[in-house]
């Protein structure tokens, strides 16, 4: 009867995002500063998507896997940044607990997504280096289409099991929260429950799905590294080690910030060091990505100049009739 009633408190009461953790008079700044860094990072995602759904010679399967990377980067940003900024110009701090658990969902379910599509699109690199001429063959449209709904399955699901397991959690004492948003760890150090379970699908279920695409990414660039060696062209040898350094520094960022949150000791977390580390991968790799992956990208630049042009055209077009 107890344990109900605490659940029950835990459902209607609120809890309390300090936001970042730095002195009172710097925080307005650094918001205006993350939300200018958020319009880039949408307004950037969104071009390459449209660049690519513009531009039939971009229908192939490495622009489609980087259409829905665009497409859960800009989703990505907006589970977290929005909320911290109205929160620190406001003042009000409060985020109810179903909120709570919504923004825990949306959170892991776009971190899933964007792990999985960076090895999605490590191995499209392994088979169009490797296996040139069967690369057609092997990565068809239909193949595509069924391994990203796969994944947001999986993503779901996973996101799905850490909400279920926070949801029947109770905090029946102190509700701040020492982050910006609702996330893992800081939600466990505030509950008076056995948390043993939710630790445990933490370093099990989530170490698994989070260190398998990692090493699928090493192992295809160790195979792509070993057939750009062959090639006798040193321009070749160049471009792919430019793309796959360009990757692989996304890949380290993204996966280095994480597994130092998630898969450290808990005695190692401080509210500083998880702020820092949340704001590189929640803010940081999702603005760098449309630099790293289409501006350095003769394909993506001719794209946009193309996106740029037509709406140009049509601009010029409409302006007869408005006089």
């Amino acid at each position: 009867m107890e344990t109900v009633e605490k659940t029950n408190l835990t459902l209607m009461g609120d809890f309390i995002l300090l936001g970042l953790s730095i002195p009172a008079e710097q925080q307005h700044g650094l918001s205006v500063l993350f939300l200018c860094m958020y319009v880039v990072t949408v307004l950037g995602n969104i071009l390459i998507i449209l660049a690519i759904a513009c531009d039939s010679h971009l229908h192939t399967p490495m622009y489609f896997f980087l259409s829905n990377l665009a497409s859960v980067d800009a989703c990505f940003s907006s589970t977290t940044i929005p909320q911290m900024v109205v929160h620190t110009l406001t003042g009000s701090r409060t985020i109810s607990f179903a909120r709570c658990l919504t923004q825990l969902f949306f959170f892991i379910s776009f971190v899933n997504m964007d792990s999985l599509l960076l090895c999605l699109m490590a191995y499209d690199r392994y088979v169009a280096i490797c296996h040139p001429l069967h690369y057609s063959s092997i990565m068809t449209l239909r193949l595509c289409v069924q391994l990203v709904v796969g994944l947001w399955v999986l993503a779901g699901l996973h996101a799905l099991l850490h909400t279920a397991l926070m949801a029947r959690l109770s905090f029946c004492a102190s509700k701040v929260i020492h982050h910006f948003f609702c996330d893992l760890n800081p939600l466990l150090q505030l509950s008076c429950s056995n948390i043993s379970t939710n630790v445990l699908v933490i370093f099990l279920v989530g170490g698994l799905l989070a260190l398998t695409p990692f090493v699928c990414i090493l192992i295809s660039y160790g195979f792509i590294s070993a057939a750009v060696l062959r090639v006798s062209s040193r321009q070749g040898k160049q471009k792919a080690f430019s793309t796959c350094g360009s990757h692989l520094a996304v890949v380290a960022l993204f996966y280095g910030t994480a597994i130092a949150v998630y898969f450290s000791p808990s005695s190692s977390h401080t509210p500083e060091r998880d702020t820092l580390s949340a704001i590189m991968y929640t803010m940081v790799t999702p603005l760098l990505n449309p630099f790293i992956y289409s501006l350095r990208n003769r394909d993506m630049q001719q794209a946009f100049r193309s996106l740029l042009g037509r709406g140009q055209t049509l601009g010029n077009q409409q302006e007869p009739r408005e006089r």
